[in-house]
């Protein structure tokens, strides 16, 4: 299947290390994280493609000239510095023509999920596309009160059923008839699935963390120095 990968954000909450490089290069290890999303995919043999451009791009484009990237087939599309995820999608629709699914990510999370079982699950479901549903990385408290402003309760987050979208996504083609000139992803057009009972939400309670914050960074680094990379999956035999 073809992976569409949204490359072009400014990466603002991670500006202390993404002043020179665009958040997609910044590393994990001796790799951008983009390439370990990329990796992720390959394990599982989907290895085309589609690198939705904006911010920096030409610095993207520049490390995949030199780097190594056995059987992957890269197709770069300029999709507009001020651009949305939603924008970015339909900008790169040509390129998915003839595709019966696809698969689509925001290139800053990392995750040991197994993929073949969210595909799977959409296609038994029979909806327009599926996301990822993970537990939010908080570590605030959530606090119950009742009309007056008494506390009723006060919980950790982990003690909660919260879920978050998880940025990966598996798509059908008809996820641009819920698509408008000028939408994000996430605003009406996801909404609209919603409403009309077409959305598969994919629950995962294993390792997920996405890559906003410079804390973020760090505890995927030192995972990663420490041998215990939940992601790479790769390492672990097959698909």
């Amino acid at each position: 299947m073809k992976v569409v990968l949204f490359c072009g954000g400014q990466g603002l909450r991670i500006r202390e290390a993404s002043v020179a490089v665009p958040k997609p290069l910044v590393t994990i290890g001796d790799r951008p994280i983009l390439w370990h999303v990329m990796q992720y995919y390959a394990h599982y043999g989907h290895k085309e493609f589609i690198l939705c451009l904006g911010h920096m791009g030409d610095a993207i484009r520049g490390y995949f000239a030199g780097a190594e990237v056995p059987g992957w087939q890269i197709t770069f599309a300029d999709t507009g510095v001020q651009s949305s995820v939603g924008e970015r999608l339909m900008a790169v629709r040509s390129y998915l023509e003839g595709e019966p699914v696809f698969l689509a990510n925001y290139s800053d999370g990392l995750t040991d999920l197994h993929l073949p079982d969210v595909i799977a699950a959409l296609a038994a479901s029979g909806k327009v596309a599926a996301l990822l549903c993970v537990r939010p990385a908080l570590s605030c408290h959530f606090v119950q009160t009742a009309p007056e402003g008494d506390v009723t309760d006060i919980k950790d987050a982990d003690q909660l059923d919260l879920k978050i979208n998880g940025g990966y996504f598996v798509f059908t083609p008809a996820i641009f008839d819920y698509l408008r000139d000028g939408e994000d992803l996430l605003d009406a057009p996801l909404r609209r699935l919603v409403h009309g009972g077409k959305l598969l939400g994919y629950r995962h309670d294993g390792f997920w963390r996405s890559m906003d914050t410079l804390k973020d960074k760090q505890m995927l680094e030192e995972l990663y120095a420490a041998g215990r990379a939940p992601w790479e999956i790769w390492k672990r035999g097959r698909a």
